[in-house]
């Protein structure tokens, strides 16, 4: 969707940030988007409104942005910036966001190329209307550590008593054996989990559960997943979540609400 190329510096292009209805203009009084040279604005499409800042060309180039996503903290920056305004939008009215850095030369340009796909905006939009996102994370019960094992483990002060050795490895493959059940136990209420929770929401998204050296978690996550769930079910939701921790012995945390960025499809 992104128009890019070699452009002068000094010209204008047009920044896309979301395609929402009937926005309220005043919903992005005040917000820097990611320029300070222009304010945010809306630009009307028939019945869809995208919401859009005037941008200089240069400055998305392919050369300008592969440059920029070498840089960390311009890099969030701008999606902090980016996600801002669609989150001002989100807040006044039905909302479908679209990839950071859409870009295109001129209002006229934005306008052509966002109304051929009005039908995919508007079936987004009508699914998403009056719903938000929500996470759900699970995680696996922790298990107290065995002393059982350290306590009859084999000392070299002593001469073992015979066959002490192969009652310690017996007893260490038990215990082995029993984090696994537990862990497959646990599996399965989670996947509990998501049905119940799935019956709720109007759409569901299971995600790569996390690993404690990507989030910095030392618990085990068995299930990430996000549900797209009507606002009036929202405090249905958090209760059906408390309900089901207690039920499973699971530790269930429960995030949102967000922009339904994972049920507008690709726009």
């Amino acid at each position: 969707m992104t128009e890019r190329g070699s452009e002068r510096s000094d010209a204008n292009a047009t920044y896309v940030f979301a395609v929402c209805w009937k926005p309220d203009p005043s919903a992005f009084l005040g917000l820097p988007g990611v320029t300070d040279e222009a304010p945010v604005s809306i630009l009307p499409l028939g019945r869809l409104t995208a919401i859009v800042q005037t941008v200089r060309a240069g400055d998305f180039t392919d050369e300008a942005w592969q440059a920029r996503l070498s840089d960390q903290r311009e890099v969030e920056r701008y999606a902090r910036a980016h996600h801002d305004v669609v989150t001002a939008a989100a807040a006044c009215c039905p909302t479908v966001p679209v990839p950071m850095a859409t870009v295109y030369h001129g209002e006229q340009r934005a306008r052509d190329a966002l109304t051929k796909e009005a039908d995919r905006f508007h079936a987004a939009l009508e699914r998403i209307a009056h719903h938000a996102e929500w996470g759900v994370k699970v995680y696996a019960p922790s298990s107290p550590p065995d002393e059982s094992i350290h306590s009859a483990a084999p000392s070299g002060r002593h001469r073992p008593a015979p066959g002490a050795g192969l009652a310690y490895l017996d007893r260490k493959r038990g215990v082995q054996e029993r984090r696994e059940r537990k862990l497959q136990e646990a599996l399965q209420a989670a996947e509990s989990v998501d049905s119940v929770v799935g019956l709720l929401a109007a759409a569901s998204r299971r995600l790569r559960p996390h690993g404690a050296q990507l989030s910095g978690d030392p618990r085990t996550q068995i299930l990430n997943a996000t549900y797209l769930v009507a606002d009036h079910r929202a405090d249905e939701l958090a209760g059906l979540t408390l309900s089901l921790s207690e039920r499973t012995g699971l530790q269930i945390e429960l995030s949102g609400p967000w922009v339904p960025y994972s049920f507008v499809g690709e726009v």
